[in-house]
């Protein structure tokens, strides 16, 4: 059982952490204006290696005289492989989806991630729901698709788009249970390491083949690009990671359901969007269901396994 006070500092960094990533889409707006989507997600990801790999190297190593460090086993390195392929098809399929239907529909659809992540654990970690942890799913999901409902619209033509906003739902759902997985056994920085890693040079084939520039053609683009790496990805993600430690993968899941609400403050203060009452009551909605969730026994991750069983066979 996670303490209080750890559960307070661990919500409080993950607060930071939606501000962080909530930048996302007003950097990925600026980069839009050279790059493609495919392109713009590739150099958030080879960015954020080189950044994640710097501290790995330079970071302050602690030193304990009684537990040895383990490493990283096969079966961890498959899962930090899965991790990358499905955190990048996750965003590519967002942006793929704004390109084929409209923002309302991609946005309801890709708030669905919680009821992905919430089936996934109970079916592959074999988490069990209370009553008070499944209203505040309802709640909290319900505010996040008033954000788009209105403009919501059901049509042939978009099919496809609505396609690829569910996958990439479901994409981010597993990279959230993956990711709460190997928390048990690795460090934040080193599962964002090897899933950046991993997921840019998956990328890379399918840059080279459908888009006309791989790097930005400017400075602006530039900062924008390395803004995008270094606070959505290498803090942000970072942080989300983090918090997979003390929380479980669906109370995350359903807390980051504020990001396109936080977003669409930047968006209204950077970009000069206009915000809605329906923003409001969106708000007030996803508010009430990160209470709810939080307030029940489910928002703490299920037990780690014991380091015999987790740590059998390291890789060489």
């Amino acid at each position: 059982m996670v303490s209080r006070p750890k559960q307070q500092w661990t919500l409080l960094l993950l607060g930071l952490a939606l501000g962080a990533v909530s930048f996302a889409a007003i950097f990925i707006r600026w980069c839009s204006t050279e790059l493609g989507a495919g392109a713009i997600v590739f150099n958030r990801l080879w960015l954020a290696t080189v950044v994640l790999g710097l501290w790995e190297i330079l970071k302050p190593r602690e030193k304990s005289l009684n537990v040895a460090s383990p490493g990283i086993t096969w079966t961890d390195y498959g899962l930090l492989l899965l991790v990358g392929a499905v955190s990048s098809s996750s965003v590519v399929l967002w942006a793929l989806s704004l390109t084929e239907t409209s923002v309302a529909n991609s946005t309801v659809l890709r708030n669905l991630t919680p009821l992905f992540t919430t089936l996934g654990a109970w079916l592959w970690l074999r988490q069990r729901f209370d009553r008070r942890f499944l209203w505040g799913l309802a709640l909290a999901v319900g505010g996040a698709i008033a954000i788009g409902v209105t403009d919501f619209q059901l049509a042939w033509e978009q099919l496809t788009g609505d396609l690829f906003a569910l996958l990439s739902a479901l994409c981010y759902g597993v990279n959230l249970l993956l990711v709460e997985n190997l928390r048990d056994r690795l460090g934040a920085s080193q599962i964002l390491l090897w899933r950046c890693g991993f997921g840019c040079i998956l990328l890379l084939p399918f840059v080279l083949l459908t888009e006309d520039h791989l790097f930005p053609q400017s400075l602006p683009v530039w900062g924008a690009a390395i803004g995008l790496a270094v606070l959505c990805q290498c803090f942000g993600q970072g942080l989300v990671v983090h918090s997979l430690k003390t929380f479980s993968s669906g109370f995350v899941a359903i807390f980051l359901l504020l990001e396109p609400i936080i977003t669409a403050v930047f968006a209204w203060g950077f970009l000069g969007e206009t915000l809605t009452i329906t923003n409001a009551i969106a708000f007030c909605g996803v508010l009430g269901g990160i209470y709810l969730a939080k307030s029940s026994s489910r928002a703490d991750p299920p037990p780690a396994q014991p380091p015999e069983a987790s740590y059998s066979s390291p890789a060489t």
